[in-house]
């Protein structure tokens, strides 16, 4: 069935006549009864009683139901999409347990605020899970550590962190190989691209592998560290924002090690929703990109 039959045959239903529906949707009589024609030959029955003046018969009365909540949709779903300004449906969303921590409460409060007709979703992880969550279409886009090379997304750089080794106690310096060698590190679960970090400060102190305890949220990581169980690389923004909090403390790194970007990842620009498109428009105006 064709939305144009649909909406001549309620215009038949309204009017009660074929000659003013096709007034009232500025066509010619002959082209509404070739449609209402076509909606009987489609569905096998008829529609209309003509004789003694137009109107629905039973089958007709069942169909008009059915083509009023069609239409609805069809037109809901194409204001969806022709508006330039407002948006509204569903936005999944996937973040770093840090990036969310800090970086992304003042962006989903603004996006709210200028659309709050769209629902949110956001979970949480390592890099390697989100990707993978955004390859099976399960996000529309991830905050992780670095851009992804592929043609089907498009990476936005959003945020520039430097990371910094963390412990309970002060440090004048990084300490030293034989003190790392038989250190605990503390470290979101597998996947995670500051572990991937930890990784790379020790092999520049020559070191292959040391304990390493995982951790599902910032919170329980940080008061483990600030316990004295271990060592971990988190962002410099973090540290500051939780040091009193937790009595802990911050060394910096290496810049080779400590510099790492947070990109946005979505798919291309012209897959985007309206939902998805106002959220990067807002990540640019937030973030002053």
């Amino acid at each position: 069935m064709q939305f144009k039959s649909l909406r001549l045959f309620m215009a038949v239903a309204e009017t009660g006549s074929f000659m003013a529906a096709a007034k009232q949707l500025h066509t010619v009589q002959s082209n509404v009864t070739t449609h209402i024609k076509k909606l009987e030959e489609e569905l096998g029955v008829q529609l209309v009683h003509r004789a003694g003046g137009v109107r629905l018969t039973s089958a007709g009365l069942a169909l008009l139901d059915y083509a009023e909540r069609l239409l609805a949709v069809h037109d809901e779903a194409l204001a969806l999409f022709q508006s330039a300004e407002n948006a509204a449906g569903q936005l999944r969303l996937g973040s770093m347990e840090t990036t969310m921590a800090l970086r992304l409460p003042p962006i989903l409060a603004a996006y709210h605020a200028n659309f709050p007709e769209v629902d949110m979703t956001l979970a949480t992880g390592p890099t390697a899970s989100l990707i993978e969550k955004l390859m099976d279409g399960q996000a529309d886009g991830v905050f992780v550590a670095g851009a992804i090379d592929h043609h089907r997304y498009h990476s936005l750089k959003v945020f520039s962190e430097q990371l910094v080794l963390v412990s309970s106690a002060p440090m004048t310096s990084v300490p030293s190989s034989e003190e790392l060698l038989t250190a605990t590190f503390l470290a979101f679960r597998q996947g995670c691209s500051y572990r991937q970090r930890i990784e790379l400060l020790l092999a520049s102190q020559g070191i292959n592998a040391v304990r390493v305890f995982e951790f599902g949220t910032l919170d329980a990581m940080l008061g483990c560290v600030a316990a004295g169980m271990g060592y971990t690389v988190l962002p410099r923004i973090i540290i500051e924002a939780h040091r009193h909090r937790f009595g802990i403390h911050a060394m910096e790194l290496p810049s080779a090690i400590a510099n790492i970007d947070t990109y946005f990842v979505t798919s291309e620009p012209t897959t985007w929703s309206p939902a998805l498109a106002r959220f990067v428009d807002t990540l640019h105006q937030q973030a002053r990109l």
